[in-house]
C-alpha cells in the first residue's frame, strides 16, 4: 500500500502473508521524504486493540489475559489497569485467553507507551475483556522511515509458540513460573503431545496423565504408609514415655526420650508430610496447564462441553457468592473423592503424630475439621475452573484411595515391622554430627531447666 507525493517520493506499507502460517510481514518504509518529513516531528507508531470476550467465563478469561512485552532480552507484563513507557522494546502481546496479537520489531521501539485497561468487571456481560493499547515513536533514519516488522495473530498455543525459535513468544503461554513452569514444559506437555498423537478424545488423555502421575507419586505413598505403620508400632512406647515423664518442667527429656525411640525404630517424622509437599509443584504447574491448553477448548467428555471451562449440569436462577450462578458436576465428584481420601488418610496420619504432650495442642481436633473443610473449599473454588482439572483431581483421588488401600492391606506387614524395630534396638545408632549438636544442645537446655527449678525451691 502506497502513498506517492511524486514518482519518486511515497510512503509504503508492505504487508506479506504465507500459506499456513500466522505471521503477516509488516514494513514500513519511506523514499524521498527527507526533505517533507520534519526531524523535530514526532511520527508514531499507534496500535490498539479491544479484546472480544470469546469463552463461558469471563472472570477466567480476564484471569489469564495480559499485555506481555520483551524488552532489554526479557519478557515481562502489564499489571491490571496499567500504563508504562519501556525503552528497547522486541515485542508487545495483546493476550487473550486462547488468542494472541502480537507486533515483533526488528529495530527496537523506544520511549514507547504501553496500556492495559480492565473493560469490565466480573459481574459485567461485557463484550469485550481488555482494552489494549501501544504508541512508539519511529526513528528516522537519513530522513527516512525504515521498520521490518512482523504480525502475529493466532491462538495462544504453547507447541506452536515454541517453534518460533529465538522469539521467546512461548513465554505468553503463561505455564507458570519456577518450577511451576519447568513441570509443565519439561513433563506434562512432553506427556500431553506423546498421548494426543495417538488418542483422540481429550478426557480419556486427562485420564492416562493422572495415572502415570500417581504412578510416579506411588513410592512416596509407600514411604509414608511405611513410616506411619512403624509409629503405630512404637505409639505404645511413646506413651509410656509420656507417663514417665510428666509435667512441663520434664518436657526436654520427654522429647529427648522419644526422637531416641524414634530414631531406633527408623522413624522420620517429616515423611507424612513429604506426600503433600512433592504434590504441591504438580497442584500449581496443572493449574495453569489445565486451563491454558487450547487443545481443551471447546473439546467435550461426557456431559462437559468444553474442557478448559466449568461442566453445568443445572443453572441457578441467582448468583451464591464465591460459587457462580450455575452447578459443575466434576467440582462436587472432586470434592466427594477428597472428603472420603482425608477420611481414610485421618488414620495414617494420626499414627504420624506422637502421643499428644502436656501443654501441647491436640492436633487431631484439627484434623476432623480439615476433613471437612478441604472439600468444601474445593467445591467452592473449582465450580468456575476448567473442567479438565476438575477431573484431573476426581480420577487422582480415586487412584490414591485404591493405591492407599491396597498398601495398606497387601503389602504393608506390621508383624514384619515390629520385628524389624526390635532387631534395630540391638544395633548401634550411628549419630550425625548434626544430631549430636542437637543432642548436646538438648542436655545444655534440660540442665539450665533443672537449674532455675532448683534455684526456685530455695
Amino acid at each position: 500500500m502506497k502513498l506517492k507525493v511524486a514518482e519518486d517520493k511515497f510512503l509504503e506499507y508492505r504487508y506479506e502473508m504465507k500459506e499456513g502460517d500466522y505471521r503477516v510481514g509488516f514494513a514500513v518504509r519511506s523514499q524521498g521524504l527527507s526533505n517533507v518529513i520534519n526531524s523535530s516531528q514526532e511520527i508514531n507508531l499507534d496500535w490498539n486493540l479491544k479484546g472480544f470476550r470469546h469463552e463461558k467465563s469471563l472472570q477466567t478469561e480476564n484471569m489469564y489475559s495480559y499485555y506481555y512485552y520483551k524488552a532489554d532480552d526479557e519478557v515481562d507484563y502489564l499489571q491490571m489497569n496499567d500504563n508504562e513507557v519501556v525503552n528497547d522494546i522486541d515485542w508487545v502481546a495483546f493476550k487473550q485467553h486462547f488468542f494472541s496479537s502480537v507486533l515483533t520489531s526488528e529495530t527496537p521501539l523506544n520511549n514507547a507507551t504501553l496500556k492495559s485497561v480492565d473493560f469490565a468487571g466480573e459481574d459485567i456481560d461485557s463484550v469485550y475483556t481488555k482494552t489494549y493499547g501501544l504508541k512508539a515513536p519511529l526513528a528516522l533514519t537519513n530522513g527516512e522511515l525504515n521498520y521490518n516488522m512482523q504480525w502475529f495473530y493466532g491462538p495462544t498455543d504453547y507447541n506452536l509458540l515454541k517453534s518460533y525459535k529465538g522469539t521467546s513468544l512461548d513465554e505468553i503461554a503463561d505455564l507458570g513460573w519456577g518450577i511451576f513452569g519447568f513441570l509443565n514444559r519439561t513433563i506434562f506437555y512432553p506427556v500431553f503431545n506423546m498421548l494426543k498423537g495417538f488418542i483422540g478424545n481429550y478426557g480419556l488423555i486427562i485420564i492416562l496423565m493422572t495415572i502415570v502421575v500417581r504412578i510416579l507419586m506411588s513410592p512416596v505413598l509407600y514411604k509414608s504408609y511405611l513410616s506411619s505403620a512403624k509409629m503405630k508400632v512404637i505409639r505404645p512406647e511413646m506413651e509410656e514415655i509420656n507417663k514417665k515423664y510428666p509435667g512441663k518442667e520434664n518436657a526436654m527429656k520427654r522429647q529427648q526420650e522419644i526422637m531416641a525411640v524414634q530414631r531406633k525404630a527408623g522413624v522420620n517424622m517429616m515423611s507424612g508430610c513429604i506426600p503433600a509437599l512433592m504434590q504441591m509443584p504438580v497442584f500449581f504447574a496443572l493449574f495453569k496447564f489445565f486451563p491454558t491448553n487450547i487443545d481443551f477448548r471447546q473439546e467435550g467428555f461426557l456431559w462437559a462441553t468444553d474442557l478448559s471451562s466449568y461442566d453445568t449440569v443445572f443453572q441457578l436462577p441467582f448468583k451464591i457468592p464465591f460459587y457462580g450462578d450455575h452447578v459443575s458436576l466434576f467440582p462436587i465428584l472432586a470434592s466427594v473423592a477428597i472428603f472420603f481420601y482425608m477420611k481414610m488418610n485421618q488414620s495414617q496420619q494420626a499414627n504420624m503424630q506422637a502421643p499428644t504432650q502436656e501443654g501441647m495442642p491436640d492436633m487431631s481436633k484439627m484434623m476432623k475439621w480439615m476433613i471437612y473443610f478441604s472439600p468444601i473449599m474445593m467445591l467452592f473454588f473449582f465450580n468456575n475452573y476448567a473442567s479438565g482439572l476438575s477431573l484431573y483431581y476426581f480420577i487422582s483421588n480415586l487412584l490414591t484411595i485404591a493405591i492407599m488401600f491396597i498398601i495398606k492391606n497387601y503389602v504393608i506387614d506390621e508383624d514384619k515391622i515390629h520385628a524389624q524395630i526390635e532387631e534395630n534396638k540391638k544395633k548401634p545408632v550411628k549419630k550425625s554430627k548434626f544430631r549430636e549438636r542437637l543432642d548436646a544442645a538438648m542436655k545444655q537446655a534440660q540442665e539450665q531447666q533443672a537449674a532455675q527449678q532448683r534455684g526456685k525451691k530455695k
